[in-house]
C-alpha cells in the first residue's frame, strides 16, 4: 500500500484514477512511494479542495486526467521529432483550443488533477502557497492571469495579507471554470473574474501581487507579456512566474533549453528576478531532466527591474 491510500480524500482519488488508468500503476507507486509527512499533509488538503470542486462530476474529472496524458504524449513526440512545439501563433491557440469549450473544460479538469499527481506541480503549487503568499505586502492587490482551473486565485483570496483579488482570462470557458471553482470553495474574499485581453486592459492599474503561471509558455511574444507585468506592477510589488520548459502541449507556442535561459529573458524585458526555484518533472532529477531536456518547471519572484 502506498503511504497516501489511506487518506480519506487523497486515497478515493488515487484509488479512482488507478482503475480508470491501471496502466499508470508503475508511475504512481513512483510517484508516491518516498513522499514525507509534510507533503503528505499538503496534499490530502489539495485532495479536499478538488474533492469539492468535482462532486458528483468527479468521475468525469479522472477522465479527463486520462485524456490529457494521451495527448501530452502526442505532442511530446511531435516536440522530440521536430525541436519545437506544434503550434507557432497565439491565433492558432485560439481558435484550436481556448475559443473550444469541451476541449478547455476537459484540459482544465486534468490539468486540476495534475496538481496532485505530478510531483513538479504539486511542489510549485505548494512553494506558491507557503513561501510567496505570505511575502506580499499587506493588504496587497493581488492579479492573476490565467487563472485555469482557478485553485491558486483561490488560494490567494485565502492569504489574510491580500485585500483584493483579480482574475483576467482571455478564454470564456476558463472563466467560467474558474468563478464555478470560487463558488464551491468559497475564499475569504471575493475574487473578481474578468474576460480580458491582457494585451489590451480596459483599464490602467497597479497591483502589488502579480501571478503569471503557467502562461509565458502560451505567449507568442513572451518579451512584450513581461513587460506588460512590468507595466502593471507597483514600485514595491512582485510577480509570481512559473513556467514550464521543454513541455509540450496542445497550446504551448514559446519555450527555452534551459532555465538559465529563462531566467534572463525573463531579466531582459522589464523585469528583475529576486528569487528562484527549480521542479523536474516526475521521478526525475534535475541533473537527468536538464541532460535528456525533460519537464521542468521554473519558477521566478520577480520585482521591477
Amino acid at each position: 500500500m502506498l503511504p497516501i491510500q489511506d487518506q480519506p480524500n487523497l486515497g478515493p482519488l488515487l484509488a479512482a484514477q488507478l482503475a480508470s488508468e491501471p496502466q499508470h500503476e508503475r508511475y504512481f507507486q513512483r510517484r508516491f512511494s518516498d513522499i514525507d509527512p509534510t507533503e503528505a499533509a499538503f496534499l490530502e488538503e489539495i485532495a479536499g479542495y478538488i474533492t469539492v470542486v468535482a462532486g458528483t462530476d468527479i468521475g468525469q474529472f479522472i477522465k479527463d486526467y486520462g485524456w490529457l496524458c494521451q495527448m501530452q504524449v502526442e505532442e511530446e513526440l511531435y516536440f522530440r521529432r521536430n525541436n519545437r512545439y506544434r503550434l507557432t501563433t497565439l491565433q492558432q491557440a485560439i481558435d484550436d483550443v481556448y475559443s473550444n469549450k469541451e476541449f478547455m473544460t476537459r484540459y482544465m479538469n486534468g490539468l486540476l488533477m495534475t496538481q496532485l499527481w505530478w510531483s513538479n506541480h504539486t511542489a510549485v503549487l505548494r512553494y506558491y502557497r507557503d513561501h510567496y503568499l505570505p511575502s506580499v505586502k499587506q493588504n496587497a492587490r493581488h492579479l492573476e492571469i490565467g487563472p485555469g482551473h482557478g485553485l491558486q486565485v483561490f488560494l490567494a483570496a485565502e492569504q489574510p495579507r491580500i485585500a483584493e483579488a483579480v482574475t483576467w482570462d482571455l478564454s470564456p470557458a476558463s472563466i467560467a471554470l474558474t468563478e464555478e471553482c470560487l463558488a464551491k470553495l468559497k475564499p475569504r474574499i471575493h475574487v473578481q473574474c474578468i474576460l480580458e485581453n491582457m494585451f489590451a486592459p480596459k483599464a490602467a492599474t497597479a497591483f502589488d501581487s502579480i501571478v503569471f503561471s503557467e502562461v509565458l509558455e502560451h505567449m507568442e511574444k513572451p518579451g512584450d507579456a513581461l513587460q506588460l507585468l512590468s507595466n502593471l506592477l507597483t514600485p514595491d510589488g512582485r510577480v509570481f512566474i512559473n513556467m514550464p520548459i521543454n513541455s509540450a502541449a496542445p497550446d504551448h507556442l514559446f519555450n527555452t533549453g534551459t532555465p538559465e535561459e529563462l531566467f534572463d529573458y525573463i531579466g531582459s524585458h522589464g523585469l528583475k528576478v529576486v528569487e528562484t526555484a527549480l521542479y523536474p518533472a516526475t521521478g526525475n532529477s534535475l541533473e537527468r531532466a536538464r541532460r535528456k531536456r525533460l519537464t521542468i518547471n521554473c519558477v521566478a519572484i520577480c520585482g521591477k527591474a
